[in-house]
């Protein structure tokens, strides 16, 4: 339950707030920019309605400043989204704070697929992601959560998605902060730590992992066999499937999102384990490390092994 997981902050040298604790809803879209950029825009504007007002409040330059998120910035950010992009590629970042890490975070990577040098890559994606604070669940309850997600994944022509416990980290870029990242991805099993440009890059029409919530593409639940199959499989664990539409399923491993703390001893479900193990021969591999992981060769089995952190375990109670 969300309840046992503490406030989690992790700050750089220098004192500023760099990560926390929170959420994230997460969507990878195997169709190019011009196909999606409405309904991302829609999302943006279901997430901006579930959030307290003026909430998202700073606009993310391509260089990496902050501009304040004010109607007209607004407009501009519509107009960015929806217009098509000079380039083959576009990045759009908006989130709570100006001066440090919040948690409200809307991120946005889309690509022109058939562009170089997409048009000859089958794993490139457009993605999008959402931020809540843990705050948010623990006053809104899992059942708001859920359907905030749900209601952003209906627009979405979605090839894979997930809500999860997640560490909100845009922008981390310290050594001393990804070694605190890394212990308390270690020590919680349940939080996710996304770079969506780099994932979205190579995710294709593949499965990140096992989450919370888990939403299935077309492609990828005729590979696990279509909702009739794959409920059979998964319902004596625990794992409730819900068809979306006649194509795509939302997989949930129960009311509320699980930390699992390992220095408590806590293991992860039954349900998650299930889930894990019917999804691992479709999970994606990742040749380059994240910021998350150790920069070097070592960090590309660090980060398989995270990946498929309770498809091991699944392994040895099989």
């Amino acid at each position: 339950m969300s309840a046992s997981l503490p406030p989690l902050r992790v700050r750089a040298d220098n004192g500023l707030l760099v990560a926390r604790d929170g959420l994230i809803l997460c969507f990878f879209m195997r169709h190019t920019h011009d196909a999606v950029a409405s309904a991302v825009w829609t999302t943006l504007r279901t997430y901006r309605a579930a959030i307290p007002p003026h909430t998202l409040s700073a606009y993310v330059t391509p260089e990496g400043g902050l501009l304040p998120l004010d109607d007209e910035r607004w407009e501009r950010t519509r107009e960015e989204l929806l217009a098509r992009p000079s380039t083959s590629s576009l990045s759009l970042q908006l989130q709570q704070h100006s001066t440090e890490m919040g948690g409200y975070h809307f991120e946005y990577v889309g690509r022109r697929l058939e562009a170089p040098p997409f048009n000859r890559d089958e794993n490139a994606t457009c993605a999008v992601s959402f931020t809540l604070p843990t705050e948010y669940l623990r006053e809104h309850g899992p059942a708001r959560v859920r359907d905030l997600a749900l209601a952003i994944g209906q627009d979405l022509p979605f090839s894979f998605g997930y809500a999860s416990l997640a560490l909100v980290t845009p922008h981390l870029d310290w050594y001393a902060a990804r070694r605190a990242v890394r212990e308390l991805r270690d020590r919680y099993l349940g939080l996710d730590v996304a770079h969506l440009e780099q994932t979205s890059r190579v995710l294709g029409s593949r499965a990140r992992g096992a989450y919370w919530l888990t939403f299935l593409g077309e492609r990828l639940l005729n590979q696990l066999g279509g909702c009739a199959h794959l409920n059979q499989r998964l319902a004596t664990s625990g794992v409730t499937l819900h068809a979306l539409d006649d194509h795509r399923a939302w997989l949930s491993l129960g009311e509320w999102p699980e930390a699992i703390d390992t220095t408590r001893g806590e293991s992860p479900s039954p349900r998650l384990l299930a889930l894990a193990r019917a999804l691992e021969p479709f999970l994606y591999e990742q040749e380059v490390t994240g910021w998350f992981f150790h920069d070097d060769e070592e960090g590309l089995e660090d980060m398989r092994r995270w990946i498929r952190r309770f498809c091991s375990r699944t392994g040895r109670e099989a």
